[in-house]
This record gives C-alpha cells, sequence and structure tokens, in this order.
C-alpha cells in the first residue's frame, strides 16, 4: 500500500528529447523583442533597399558604364537580390550572435544549462530553430525582393522565374541568410559578448572580403574568393561569373564548410568552459 502511493505521488519526470528543446528554444527566440524587431527590420531593408537601387540602376542607364549595363542585362537576378541583401544580412548577422550572447549577458544560459546537462543538444536545438526561422522568412523576403526588383527592371534588363538558374537564386538568396544566420550563431556562442561577437561578424562580412581583394595575383584571388560570405553569397546568382573561381554551389558548400567548422568550436567550447 505504502508502495502504491509513493508512486502515485511520484511526479511525472519526462526525459527532454530533441523536439522538447527545439520548442523551448522557439518559445525563447520568439518572446524576445529583439527578435521580432530585427525580422521586421530585416524585411523593411531589404524591400526598401531593393526598389531604391534598383529604381536608380534604371534612372542613370544612360549615363552607366558599358560594363556595367552589360553584367546587370547577364544576370538582373543577382543585381535585384545582392541590391537587397547588401545591408538588410547585417540584421541576420546581428540578430545570430544576440540569440546567444545575449543569454550569457543576462545569465540565462545557467538556467539553460540546468534544465539541459548536455550542452551539445541544446545548442544543436538552438541552431534548427534558428536557421529554419531565418530560412523560411528569408526565402520569402527573397521571393519579394526578385518581384520587385524585376518589375522595376523590366524595361532595361527583363528577368522571369523561369530563366536559367533564377529560381535557384532567389531560394539561394534564402539559403544564404540561413547559413549566415547559423554563421553568426556561431560565432556568438564562441565568444559569448554580444558587441565583440556582432563586431566580429560584420568583421568577416564587410571588412575582410575588400581588404582580400586589395591582395595582389592569384593567392589574393583565392583568399578572396574563399571567404565565407564572398563564397556563400554565390548561391544568389543566377550564373557563374567570368571571375568567379567557384560555382554557387561550390561556394555555397564553402561557406557550410565554415560554418559547420564554426559550430564544431563552438560545440567544444560550450561543453570544456563555465556557464
Amino acid at each position: 500500500m505504502t508502495t502504491t502511493t509513493a508512486d502515485a505521488a511520484a511526479p511525472d519526470i519526462r526525459k527532454a528529447g530533441f523536439g522538447r528543446l527545439m520548442l523551448a528554444e522557439w518559445t525563447k527566440i520568439r518572446s524576445v523583442r529583439s527578435t521580432v524587431w530585427s525580422l521586421i527590420l530585416l524585411i523593411v531593408l531589404d524591400l526598401g533597399f531593393t526598389a531604391l537601387l534598383t529604381s536608380l540602376t534604371v534612372s542613370q542607364w544612360s549615363n552607366a558604364d558599358r560594363g556595367d549595363r552589360a553584367s546587370v542585362v547577364a544576370d538582373p537576378a543577382s543585381t535585384i537580390l545582392g541590391s537587397g541583401f547588401f545591408l538588410s544580412q547585417l540584421t541576420v548577422c546581428v540578430l545570430g550572435v544576440m540569440v546567444v550572447a545575449s543569454e550569457y549577458s543576462t545569465g540565462m544560459i545557467r538556467a539553460s544549462l540546468l534544465a539541459v546537462p548536455k550542452r551539445v543538444p541544446m545548442l544543436a536545438a538552438k541552431s534548427v530553430v534558428f536557421a529554419v526561422l531565418i530560412l523560411v522568412l528569408g526565402t520569402a523576403v527573397s521571393f519579394a525582393s526578385f518581384f520587385i526588383g524585376a518589375a522595376i527592371l523590366h524595361s532595361k534588363a527583363p528577368v522571369a522565374l523561369g530563366d536559367p538558374g533564377v529560381l535557384r537564386a532567389v531560394i539561394g538568396g534564402g539559403l544564404y541568410l540561413a547559413m549566415l544566420g547559423l554563421f553568426a550563431l556561431s560565432l556568438g556562442a564562441i565568444i559569448r559578448h554580444t558587441a565583440a561577437g556582432i563586431t566580429g561578424v560584420i568583421g568577416f562580412v564587410l571588412v575582410l572580403a575588400p581588404l582580400a581583394a586589395l591582395l595582389p595575383g592569384k593567392l589574393g584571388d583565392h583568399i578572396h574568393a574563399y571567404l565565407p560570405s564572398e563564397a556563400g553569397q554565390l548561391i544568389g546568382h543566377a550564373r557563374q561569373g567570368p571571375n568567379d573561381l567557384l560555382t554557387p554551389w561550390q561556394g555555397y558548400g564553402v561557406f557550410a564548410i565554415w560554418t559547420a567548422a564554426l559550430l564544431v568550436v563552438a560545440g567544444i567550447l560550450l561543453k570544456r568552459r563555465d556557464a
């Protein structure tokens, strides 16, 4: 009788599976105001700059260099997508770092690690949830950006989803943002400081590429081509450019390798360091 009563009074303790971990991470991500505002800013900047820069391209068409006009005509999809992603991608960089680093700054990471003693599954769940979120929103924004830009550029460089490589490039815009988000998240997990993490990822995206482009010879060309953001953004090109050393999928593969390596480092450090 005593045993039966004790068993009935025992709490229902269930092991936290990976699905529950993802649900917990989704709850944390969507309940933070910075997430909502960052995603709104991503949409506004992407669509706004797509409309602005493609409109400027059309208005200055007759005054533009012949080579610039030829590059737009050769691959109008990459011109459209690049116009929107140039600055809007920074919101993904910032949000990716904050998803991890903000937990360290607020001390919430201690509660997370108490609930999930095995730390790597927690990082994996956070990565999957964040990547899916950015992939879905990024792909939707990429399609909207393409249709806006295509309508504006139609008189100078007509383009449609059915053209060779265009559909892959538009979907690739979402794929690029999702991988960029994981890249930023992994740096945030490694550095564990919001400001330093944001500085680091923006340095990779905006600073290293121009510096590498200044390096002379083939060595400089290869270093520039294999940088994470430079390689990754090729997936948003409908065609391989004459000076591109990598195809769009090869470039995305290079970006994926960079990201996977950083995630492995982040997982190792998460297991070894104190919260």
